[in-house]
């Protein structure tokens, strides 16, 4: 119960990246005792999402640039692989038909953006969007058999939701193209073809990746403004004195 609070809180953001944790704060927020709290803070800490800072305890982890774009390197490792693996094998005609099933949710949202004449997805159809291809993309996982590589990526796609998160909702070009990368890939898949379905993989994970991390520069370049700003002012003030 004390993990997922936490982990909970981490995803929604209630707890930022660099904010203090505590098992004290914790055990009081759920009625428990402070071990449990100790525990699940422990296995957090282990799984990567907070961090023990010397001077100021167990905090919420912070991620830079090259975090995020190697998290998206290890994403597209463990990803391609199963891809390759997964074609090397020859899916049978009900996996292929169960993947075109599962992609089929993104087709069903384009055309809801498209009737609904909004620019981006709402929040509740980000939600829908993600879940359907978080599913996509774990059925192939599962497919190539290979549950530690399966349960890194959880973690890997986690910290990218939560630390390196998108700052609005997908327009329909965009969910276009998604939908036509889950496509080509499901195309490589069928064809068996373990360097198509690799290539595929790249072609995706990199366009995610330039994505969040442009999401990323601006963010940080947005942060610096009012610093800039504040720095400016003191200088005018110290001339004025």
């Amino acid at each position: 119960m004390a993990y997922h609070h936490i982990q909970r809180k981490i995803s929604t953001r209630e707890f930022r990246a660099g904010e203090p944790v505590s098992d004290v704060t914790i055990s009081k927020e759920l009625g428990i005792s402070r071990t449990p709290a100790r525990e699940a803070i422990r296995q957090l800490v282990s799984e990567g999402l907070l961090e023990s800072v010397p001077g100021r305890g167990v905090v919420v982890i912070t991620l830079d640039r090259d975090d995020i774009r190697e998290l998206f390197e290890m994403r597209e490792a463990l990803e391609g692989l199963a891809a390759r693996t997964v074609a090397g094998r020859a899916p049978s005609p009900t996996e292929i038909r169960d993947l075109r099933s599962i992609a089929s949710a993104l087709t069903s949202l384009i055309k809801e953006l498209d009737a609904s004449r909004k620019p981006v997805l709402d929040e509740k159809q980000m939600e829908r969007f993600e879940v359907a291809d978080l599913a996509f993309h774990t059925y192939i996982m599962k497919l190539a058999g290979n549950q530690r590589s399966l349960k890194t990526l959880a973690g890997i796609r986690q910290l990218i939701r939560i630390f390196a998160a998108r700052r609005g909702g997908h327009n329909i070009a965009t969910l276009k193209q998604i939908n036509r990368d889950h496509l080509d890939l499901i195309s490589a898949l069928q064809a068996a073809d373990p360097q198509a379905a690799a290539d595929c993989v790249h072609r995706h994970i990199l366009k995610s990746q330039k994505s969040r991390l442009n999401e990323f520069d601006q963010r940080e370049r947005e942060a610096a403004v009012p610093q800039d700003v504040e720095s400016f002012m003191d200088q005018i003030r110290a001339e004025l004195t």
